[in-house]
C-alpha cells in the first residue's frame, strides 16, 4: 500500500490524469485479488475477515485522500475538518468482510455552507466503482438518520454493526448519538420483523446436503441475529460481552469454534470460485475440502470428512443461536398480562403445554438423564413440539457413564411412545442422541452423496418417522390403522432406524439389521418383535426397489419378494415404512405414479401369503375373466363380442387391469376402424391409443423425448387391434395439448421418421431372459438418462417387427433403468444379437 502511495503522489505531481491515476488504482486492486490465495490458505477464517477489512479500509481512505486532494490541491483542509465520515456496514461494518462480498459503506455528512460535498461524494464512488470495487453505498445526511430507518428493517440492521472507517470524528459522535436513540426505539418491532425475516429465509434454505453456509440453517445469518438483537437490548459490539451473564464461556466457545469454520468455508468457498459462492454444492467439495486441509482416512473420504464438519458445526450454530434469541427476547416478548393465564396451562411445577408446546424456565435446574427421560414419558401424547426454554434444559441433563438397567427401561418405554417423533427430534436437539441411543453414533452428520437424498443421514432419518407418525396417504393410513399397537412401535422404528447401518464400509442394510438386533435386544424387546423389526431393515428399501424395477405382474417376481418377508404383516408394515422413507427424501417424491407402483405391488404380493397358486398367470388370467363375466355391462353384449373379449391375445391386460377397464377397453374397441385417442393431462400426462392401423411407435416416442416416459403398456386385443397407454412423469401446460394431438395423428403414417440421436448404452448393462415367463421375454437395461433412450430402442424393435408388451423405465442419480416385457413370438429371442448390436452402437469402447 505505501508503494502505491509514493505512485500516486508522483502521478499527482507529474499532472497525470483521472484515467491515468484510476489505471494505477485499478491494477493495484485487481493484484490483489489474484494474489489473495496464499493469505486465504494460510489464515483462519476471522483473521482473513480482519485482515481484508483493514486493507480494504486502506484502500478506500487512499482512494478518499485522492479526490480530496484533486478537489482542494494546496489549499487541504484536515480531513477531521471536512464534514463527511466513511462509514463501513454490514459484513463490513463487523469486520467479516469476504473476498468477494459487496462493500457497504454510508458516506455521512453535514451540509456546511463552503465545502463542494456533492462533487467530493461522486467522485470518491465512481472512483471506487472504476476500481472494480463492488460497493454498496448509502449517502446520508446526519439529520436524516433516524427517519431512514423508520420501517426498514434491513437498513436499521445495517447501521447497527456501523464501524468508522476515516473522516470527521465530530459527526462520527453525533452518529453514535443517534444509534442510541435507534436501539431503544421501537425494539419489540424490529425484533418481531427480525424473526419473521428469520424465519421465511430458513424455509427457503433448509439443512440439505447441499448447504447455504450465509443464509441458511446454522449460517453467519443466524449469528448476525443474535449480534443484531444483543445489540439492541443490551447495548453489546461483541456477543462475546455477555459470557457469564446470558451463556457460559464453555458454550460461547463451542459456538465461536464451529462460527470460524464457516468463515473459513466461506473464505474457501470465494477462493475457489473466484466469485460471490455460498453454498458448498456436490461440484465444488472436492476442491474445497482439499483447500481446508482434509484427508483421505482409511474408511472416509475428505469430501465426506469435510461435509460432516460443516452439518456439525451448522448445527452447533443454529442450536446455540436459536437458544439465545428466544432467551434474549423471551422477555421483551412476553405480554404482562399473560402471567395470570399460565396457571391454567400448567402441567407440573416449572413444565407448562400451550397449544401442544412444552414450555419452561430458562433457569430451570438440570437433572439425571434418566429421570428427564421419566418426565418425557409422563407427558401427554398430544404433546407435539419443544420451546427453546426447553431444548436448552434438556441440553443440560446430566449424563451417566454407562447406561444402567433401570435407564434401558426408560429408553424402551420412551421407544414404544406414539408420539415418539417429538420425544426423538428433542433428544437430537438437546444433543442427547447419543447418549440415548449410543448406536446411532455413525448417522449423527453422516452426509449423503447419492444425488437422491436431500438430507443427511439423521435429518432423513427424523423426517422419515415424522411421516411415520403422519401419513398423509389415505390408503396407508387404512392399513398402519389395521396394524396392532406393537406392530405400529415396530413401524415407527424401523422407520427412523432404517440407515443406522449407513457411515460404515459394509453393505448398511446388513449392519443395520445387526445393529438393529443388538440395540433392540440390550433394550429387552421381545425376540420376535426383534426378529421381524430387524428383517425389515435388511430389506427396507426392496419394496421401492422391486416396484420400479421389476415385472410386479411375474409370479416369479413376487414369490422372490414375499419369500423375504415371511409373512402378510411384514408385508403390511414394509409398505407403510416404504411411503415414510420415499416421502422424507423431499416434496412430491412420493407421487401419483410411485404410490400406484407401490400399491399394484402390495395388492398382488397379499395373495401369495394366502395361497401362492392365486399367484400362478393362467389361473389369475381366469379369475379375471370371471370378474368380467359378472358385470351387468358384459352380460348385455353381443354373444360374438362376448367370446373376443374372452380371447383377448394379451395376457398382461388379465394381470395388470381391474375387470372394469378391460372390458371399457375392448368395448371401445369395437368400433375403431382406424385409430381413437384420448389425452389425460391431470398430475401426468398420459397417452391412450386405441387402434387397428399400424402405429409408427418409434416416431411418435421420437417426437416426444422431451417429455421423460415413465410406463408404456401395450394390449393385444381382438381383430388384430391394440391397445396402448404411455405416461410420462410430467404434465404438461395445456397449450401444448394441441402439439401433442398433431403428433399423435402424425404417428399413424409409417413412412414418417425422426431423427433420434444415438445413446450410449453398453453391452454389459443389459440383461436378457427368454424365460422371463411363458408368454414374455424380458430386457433390463441400465444407462445413463438421455433423451430419447426409450425411442431408440423402440425404433430398433420397430424394425424386427418386435412386439413390446410393457416397458416400465425408472429414473435414479443420473441413470435409466429400464424394464421392457417383449412378446414371444419368436422375432426377438432369435435376433437378440443383432437387436443388441444395434442398441449399442454408441458405444465407443464395444
Amino acid at each position: 500500500m505505501t508503494e502505491l502511495n509514493i505512485q500516486i503522489e508522483e502521478l499527482i505531481s507529474n499532472n497525470a490524469t483521472d484515467f491515468q491515476i484510476s489505471k494505477v488504482f485499478k491494477t493495484y486492486y485487481k493484484n490483489y485479488l489474484d494474489s489473495i490465495d496464499t493469505t486465504v490458505e494460510t489464515t483462519g477464517g476471522k483473521d482473513f475477515f480482519i485482515k481484508h477489512t483493514k486493507h480494504t479500509d486502506r484502500f478506500l481512505v487512499l482512494l478518499y485522500k485522492y479526490i480530496l486532494r484533486k478537489n482542494f490541491g494546496s489549499h487541504q483542509p484536515m480531513s477531521s475538518s471536512i464534514p463527511i465520515s466513511l462509514v463501513a456496514l454490514g459484513s463490513y461494518g463487523r469486520e467479516q468482510l469476504c473476498i468477494y462480498s459487496d462493500i457497504d459503506i454510508m458516506i455521512l455528512y453535514e451540509n456546511i455552507k463552503g465545502y463542494n460535498l456533492k462533487d467530493i461524494m461522486e467522485e470518491f464512488i465512481t472512483l471506487a466503482w472504476d476500481c472494480g470495487l463492488k460497493l454498496g453505498s448509502r449517502v446520508h445526511e446526519l439529520k436524516e438518520i433516524s427517519e431512514a430507518v423508520k420501517g426498514d428493517i434491513t437498513i436499521k440492521s445495517s447501521i447497527l454493526e456501523s464501524r468508522m472507517i476515516y473522516g470527521s470524528k465530530i459527526l462520527w459522535y453525533g452518529y453514535q448519538n443517534i444509534l442510541k436513540i435507534i436501539r431503544k426505539t421501537e425494539q419489540k418491532e424490529f425484533i418481531l420483523a427480525k424473526l419473521e425475516e428469520h424465519k421465511q429465509r430458513l424455509l427457503k434454505y433448509p439443512l440439505k446436503m447441499e448447504p447455504n453456509i450465509k443464509d441458511g440453517y446454522g449460517g453467519m445469518r443466524e449469528s448476525n441475529l443474535m449480534y443484531w438483537i444483543a445489540n439492541v437490548l443490551y447495548g453489546v459490539t461483541n456477543t462475546k460481552d455477555l459470557i457469564g451473564v446470558q451463556f457460559s464461556e464453555e458454550e460461547y466457545k463451542k459456538y465461536r469454534q464451529a462460527l470460524e469454520f464457516i468463515f473459513q468455508v466461506r473464505n474457501a468457498l470465494h477462493n475457489i470460485a473466484r466469485k460471490k459462492q455460498d453454498q458448498v454444492t456436490f461440484d465444488i467439495l472436492p476442491d474445497l475440502s482439499s483447500k481446508l486441509g482434509f484427508k483421505n482416512r482409511t474408511r472416509y473420504t475428505k469430501d465426506r470428512l469435510c461435509m460432516a464438519k460443516i452439518l456439525s458445526s451448522l448445527h452447533i450454530i443454529h442450536n446455540f443461536t436459536a437458544t439465545m434469541v428466544k432467551k434474549f427476547t423471551r422477555e421483551v416478548l412476553f405480554e404482562s398480562s399473560n402471567i395470570s393465564k399460565l396457571k391454567e396451562f400448567r402441567f407440573k411445577k416449572n413444565l407448562y403445554i400451550i397449544e401442544n408446546k412444552l414450555f419452561c424456565s430458562f433457569n430451570t435446574k438440570p437433572q439425571t438423564l434418566n429421570n428427564l427421560l421419566k418426565e418425557l414419558i409422563e407427558l401427554p401424547t398430544h404433546v407435539q413440539e419443544f420451546d427453546r426454554s426447553y431444548i436448552y434444559y434438556a441440553s443440560k441433563a446430566k449424563l451417566p457413564k454407562v447406561q444402567t438397567k433401570e435407564l434401558k427401561k426408560s429408553v424402551k418405554n420412551l421407544l414404544s411412545r406414539p408420539n415418539l417423533y417429538p420425544l426423538i427430534k428433542l433428544i437430537y436437539n438437546a444433543g442427547l442422541f447419543q447418549a440415548v441411543l449410543p448406536s446411532t453414533k455413525k448417522m449423527i452428520d453422516q452426509p449423503q452423496f447419492d444425488g437422491y437424498h436431500k438430507h443427511p443421514v439423521d435429518i432423513h432419518s427424523i423426517n422419515t418417522l415424522k411421516f411415520a407418525q403422519n401419513i398423509e396417504d389415505v390408503h396407508i393410513k387404512s392399513i398402519f390403522d389395521e396394524l396392532t399397537n406393537e406392530q405400529r412401535t415396530l413401524v415407527r422404528l424401523v422407520a427412523f432406524f432404517h440407515d443406522i447401518g449407513k457411515g460404515r464400509k459394509e453393505d448398511h442394510h446388513i449392519v443395520g439389521e445387526k445393529l438393529f438386533k443388538s440395540m433392540m435386544k440390550s433394550f429387552d424387546f421381545d425376540e420376535e418383535f426383534i426378529k421381524t423389526g430387524a428383517r425389515l431393515v435388511r430389506y427396507h428399501n426392496m419394496m421401492s426397489y422391486m416396484a420400479t424395477n421389476e415385472d410386479i405382474y411375474s409370479e416369479k417376481t413376487i414369490l422372490n419378494f414375499t419369500g423375504l418377508l415371511k409373512t402378510k404383516e411384514s408385508l403390511k408394515m414394509l409398505y407403510v415404512v416404504t411411503y415414510c422413507d420415499i416421502s422424507a427424501v423431499g416434496k412430491n417424491i412420493f407421487n401419483s405414479s410411485t404410490a400406484s407402483l407401490l400399491k399394484q405391488l402390495y395388492n398382488q404380493s397379499l395373495p401369495a401369503f394366502e395361497n401362492q397358486e392365486y399367484l400362478n398367470e393362467s389361473k389369475r388370467r381366469i379369475a379375471k375373466q370371471n370378474a368380467i363375466k359378472n358385470l351387468e355391462k358384459y352380460k348385455e353384449l353381443p354373444n360374438i363380442l362376448k367370446k373376443k373379449i374372452m380371447y383377448i391375445a394379451s395376457n398382461q391386460i388379465f394381470l395388470r387391469l381391474k375387470a372394469e377397464d378391460i372390458l371399457d377397453i375392448a368395448i371401445k374397441a369395437k368400433d375403431v376402424d382406424n385409430y381413437i385417442y384420448k389425452i389425460i393431462n391431470e398430475s401426468q400426462l398420459t397417452i391412450r391409443i386405441i387402434r387397428k392401423s399400424p402405429l409408427n411407435l418409434g416416431y411418435l416416442l421420437g417426437k416426444l423425448e422431451f417429455l421423460n416416459i415413465a410406463s408404456m403398456n401395450i394390449f393385444k386385443l381382438y381383430d388384430n387391434k391394440k391397445a396402448f397407454e404411455i405416461s410420462f412423469s410430467e404434465k404438461i401446460s395445456d397449450e401444448d395439448l394441441f402439439f401433442i394431438e398433431e403428433i399423435i395423428k402424425d404417428s399413424f403414417d409409417m413412412t414418417k421418421r425422426t431423427s433420434l440421436i444415438t445413446p450410449i448404452i453398453k453391452k454389459e448393462n443389459i440383461k436378457i431372459d427368454c424365460n422371463h415367463t411363458a408368454y414374455l421375454a424380458s430386457m433390463h437395461i441400465v444407462a445413463k438418462d438421455q433423451k430419447g433412450l426409450f425411442a431408440y430402442i423402440a425404433k430398433i424393435f420397430d424394425d424386427f417387427n418386435v412386439e413390446i408388451e410393457s416397458a416400465k423405465l425408472h429414473t435414479l442419480n443420473g441413470y435409466a433403468k429400464d424394464l421392457i416385457l417383449i412378446e414371444k413370438d419368436g422375432s426377438f429371442c432369435s435376433n437378440q444379437e443383432k437387436i443388441l448390436n444395434l442398441m449399442c452402437v454408441g458405444d465407443k469402447s464395444s
